[in-house]
């Protein structure tokens, strides 16, 4: 038997079919980092639109976890596409480097009582040890950014023009000095921002404990009554019996009515509809003698049950009736609604009792607790309760309460003398924070929609941000406080920015060991140094000041204003938050133009990640076994709106995908053997109707990416990838353009054809998979014909796709109609091969019985439908003609008849013809074969 395989053109390429990729992305970095393909990108984009998305700073702490990665991924295939649809994309990534976590784990390796200057200089140490490993674990991920030249909260420009910010909003009028109740964290004695808060299960003490009246006659004309006949008392309930001692007010709902119950021995005055709820509770008996509204209580007082002092009652709309007595203790100290009622009806700062100290040790002069710790005290004020016949219920619940994200202990409310931005203060000029906040929220676009009303609900009702911690690492509030009036220095403005040019050139520690009269002179004496530090969210929620135009100014048209934020949906109270209202504080408007929202990864069951659970999944893990690139598929295939559940199953599904996509464009580099653009590229006139229609497929599907891309629908990108290389090329042109590739003469106009479609696809392809897998398509890049530059990303969509004309003889239409009856063909030969009926499909003859306008369009490709179903012959009857062994189809008006040819094979192509060996010098041959290798070739007109 003759061997005609040198007379073929098989397919042949370098591009390996196995991706290696755990060995060759880290060459791809390198490639990277050798052509300086940032700032090439920075250069090559001068005078191009800017889209700026500006980087909210992870946390120097610690190694990235899966949803570090899932955040930068997101945020490199915006860039990325954004760079390929022709903007000016810079990437400047961040880090947050001040703050409590840093400190902590200084004082936990070092010793908590070490000089505050050294603490310091071990904090930055350690913060910038945190970003070297962080940083090569993002630059692993492919990540493309300005990785020699990131921002950080800690470089002393943006130590300084935070300070610079903070001063535009003090010369605004929106900071102020006041005492309000704030998470309060023992651990870290400080105050807490409401981002650093998270709700766990805790088990409390809740008290019902009675408050015996004092003025009796006032409490008896409130009820209609001429005197009281039994001692009285009001019942409060409350799982906090540590805020007893500081009860200083009673608190009922001026619209609800309450009721006085005899329960023999005495009074209780409690909500008429608790009342029976409460007796029950108390294991009494009662009858309610009389009600009043709560408004008729008004400023009636109470006896402290321990304590030689009054609680009046005081009306709060805040007073509810799902549990308790419909009573409410006022500890105005420890608590928002306590607070805010008590400032109300005139008590003043001084008023204010907090025996609570900051280590959440009592005072040591507090009768009955003093020195004792709160939670330890407990249960010494219950049995002092019950010593003193006020306690009528005592029992243990599970509730969710407040703790320390860092520390997982309990949290207090605390009032303390705090430095807040309020919300609703007037400013110099203008609308408040809160006006001015909810109408930038007007001005942001949201992705996905829903992130705007959660916004919008976290603004509407927040309180005053209290911005002040009382920590050691952190940008100073540099304040001076005149020591008698408490006011501030008349020339502020003017003091911090003499400050900011010190902290300029020597960082944070410039403030620290300033000595007071080297600004301040002979005034030093009147006025107290603060020492607060900014809470951290101010670091980072005024980046687009001291970032944006200031280290990174990034020119944009809109100034600070950025294109795009883009954050987890944690981040609507944490960047996105602080953002909003220093930018609207400053500049009255939203740092951004948009925000992104992505959800939280999960297990494949909906589990939080968990180390007790098994089911991590870390990134430099899957970096190490199977690739960057599938995490970055992952990604892109997940939909990033809710949760993104991840296991190793379903990384093995992204794999999976992976080769899909990756084979296709191995077949398509491995056809374009011998192709030289510059000399074989044909004019979509010259091309074949296939291969037109090939070409026009890719670029109605690229204007599809391009928009689902500009929509930061990833997920839609992935799919119509996916589904192109699977179904319109895998399942139809790929498979039907074997026979012409391999077959015809090498540079005839059958195969330059069908190499110009490929050509024009796989420059397209992987400039639409460029974003997702940074990696594959930048070494596919390097294997494509013709001269090319250093990287995919040095270019934009490709503008080589050619349409088909709408009045084209075989159109989109004709095509999807023939790839209807090529998949009903298909169908029946599986059938046919399920039977052993036939082995390949070029063993069949097939015989289409169609209705006429079905079998004229189909016989249009006349001799060559074969070549398209991929069958030894086809030939199209009236449906009229169909014998009784004829199978229905799927296809309206088509009947199918399947045999298996008689005739020889052809040694070359393999298809059974008639005309095989009729020429005696190739008698294996048909005669197609015969004229591809000895004549001038066979010629092809559609397919």
């Amino acid at each position: 038997m003759t061997d005609y395989k040198a007379t073929l053109n098989l397919p042949e390429t370098a591009f390996p079919m196995k991706a290696g990729l755990p060995q060759r992305e880290p060459q791809t970095l390198q490639h990277w980092d050798g052509i300086g393909l940032y700032q090439k990108l920075r250069e090559q984009g001068a005078g191009r639109p800017k889209f700026v998305l500006h980087d909210g700073p992870p946390y120097a702490n610690g190694s990235i976890h899966i949803g570090h990665a899932v955040n930068k991924i997101l945020k490199d295939i915006i860039t990325r596409s954004k760079t390929l649809s022709g903007f000016d994309a810079p990437y400047v990534p961040g880090w947050d480097c001040h703050g409590l976590p840093i400190e902590h784990k200084v004082e936990v390796t070092h010793g908590k009582h070490l000089p505050a200057d050294k603490t310091r200089e071990l904090c930055r140490a350690y913060a910038a040890q945190q970003i070297e490993g962080q940083k090569a674990d993002f630059v692993r991920l492919g990540v493309l950014g300005d990785w020699d030249n990131p921002y950080k909260t800690m470089d002393f420009a943006n130590e300084a023009g935070e300070i610079r910010a903070l001063a535009e909003m003090v010369k605004q009028g929106f900071v102020f000095k006041g005492l309000k109740p704030v998470n309060w964290c023992f651990d870290c004695a400080s105050a807490l921002a409401e981002a650093e808060v998270e709700y766990q299960d805790k088990k409390s003490d809740a008290i019902d404990v009675a408050f015996i009246v004092e003025d009796a006659d006032q409490l008896a004309a409130a009820f209609g009554l001429a005197s009281l006949a039994k001692p009285a008392a009001i019942v409060i309930w409350t799982t906090t019996p540590w805020t007893i001692p500081a009860n200083q007010a009673l608190n009922v709902h001026p619209g609800f009515t309450y009721a006085l119950v005899d329960t023999g021995e005495r009074l209780l005055l409690l909500a008429e509809e608790l009342v029976e709820s409460c007796l029950a509770r108390y294991d009494l008996q009662g009858e309610v003698i009389a009600t009043a509204q709560g408004t008729a209580l008004e400023h009636i007082r109470f006896r402290h049950p321990f304590y030689e002092r009054f609680a009046p009652v005081y009306l709060a709309e805040y007073v509810e009736l799902g549990a308790g007595t419909g009573i409410v203790h006022s500890a105005p100290a420890y608590g928002e609604d306590d607070f805010r009622s008590c400032k109300q009806y005139g008590m003043s700062n001084d008023e204010i009792l907090g025996p609570v100290q900051s280590n959440g040790v009592y005072v040591a002069d507090l009768p009955f607790f003093g020195g004792q710790f709160i939670w330890k005290a407990n249960p010494a004020i219950v049995e002092k309760l019950r010593e003193v016949g006020a306690l009528l219920k005592h029992e243990s619940i599970q509730h969710s309460y407040m703790h320390c994200w860092r520390h997982k202990t309990p949290l207090i409310y605390r009032a303390t003398a705090q430095w807040f931005v309020g919300m609703d203060r007037p400013p110099e000029s203008g609308a408040t924070l809160r006006e001015r906040a909810l109408a930038g929220i007007e001005q942001t676009s949201f992705v996905p929609a829903w992130g705007k009303a959660r916004l919008h609900g976290m603004i509407a009702g927040r309180p005053d941000w209290c911005i002040s911690r009382q920590r050691t690492w952190g940008v100073p509030i540099p304040l001076f406080l005149h020591k008698e009036s408490g006011e501030l220095h008349p020339q502020t403005i003017e003091l911090m920015e003499q400050v900011a040019q010190r902290v300029e050139k020597q960082g944070i520690e410039a403030w620290f060991k300033l000595d007071a009269a080297e600004l301040l002179g002979d005034d030093a004496a009147q006025y107290d140094k603060i020492s607060d530090t900014l809470d951290v969210w101010f670091d980072s929620g005024t980046t687009h000041w001291h970032v944006l135009r200031g280290s990174h100014p990034l020119g944009h048209s809109s100034g600070p204003r950025a294109d795009l934020y883009l954050e987890g949906s944690d981040q609507h109270r944490g960047w996105f938050h602080s953002s909003l209202l220093t930018g609207c504080a400053i500049d009255n408007q939203p740092p951004y133009k948009a925000l992104l929202t992505h959800g939280f990864v999960v297990d494949e069951s909906g589990r939080k990640m968990s180390k007790s659970l098994g089911n991590v999944i870390a990134p430099q893990e899957v970096n190490d076994s199977m690739g960057a690139d599938i995490l970055r598929l992952w990604v892109s295939a997940t939909d990033y709106s809710g949760e993104m559940a991840v296991s190793k199953v379903i990384l093995q599904r992204s794999a999976d995908a992976y080769r899909r996509i990756r084979n296709t464009m191995r077949f398509l580099l491995s056809n374009l053997t011998g192709f030289d653009p510059a000399r074989d590229l044909l004019a979509p006139e010259q091309m074949l109707d296939l291969d037109r229609w090939a070409v026009d497929a890719a670029a109605r599907l690229q204007a599809e990416i391009v928009e689902s891309y500009a929509e930061y629908r990833f997920l839609n990108v992935y799919q119509k990838v996916h589904h192109f290389c699977v179904q319109e090329l895998g399942g139809f042109y790929l498979d039907i353009i074997k026979d012409r590739q391999y077959t015809t003469r090498a540079d005839s106009v059958a195969r330059r054809s069908c190499q110009t479609a490929l050509f024009h696809i796989a420059e397209a392809l992987v400039r639409w998979i460029a974003p997702i897998l940074a990696f594959t398509a930048e070494e596919i890049w390097q294997y494509l014909p013709g001269t090319r530059n250093e990287s995919v990303m040095l270019n934009t969509w490709y503008a080589g796709l050619a349409g088909l004309p709408e009045d084209a003889a075989l159109g989109r239409a004709y095509w999807a109609e023939v790839m209807d009856v090529k998949v009903a063909v298909n169908k029946e030969l599986e059938n046919m091969r399920a039977a052993k009926a036939i082995g390949g499909s070029l063993q069949a003859e097939v015989t289409l019985f169609a209705e006429d306008a079905l079998a004229s369009q189909l016989a249009r490709l006349g001799n060559e439908l074969r070549f398209v179903l991929i069958t030894s012959t086809a030939q199209v009857q009236p449906l009229s003609a169909a014998t009784e062994s004829a199978v229905a189809t799927e296809v309206p008006g088509l009947k199918l008849q399947i045999a298996r040819s008689g005739h020889a094979k052809c040694a070359r192509c393999w298809h059974h013809r008639a005309d095989v060996g009729s020429h005696a010098a190739h008698p294996e041959l048909c005669e197609r074969c015969v004229e591809n290798i000895e004549g001038a070739g066979e010629v092809r007109h559609y397919a």
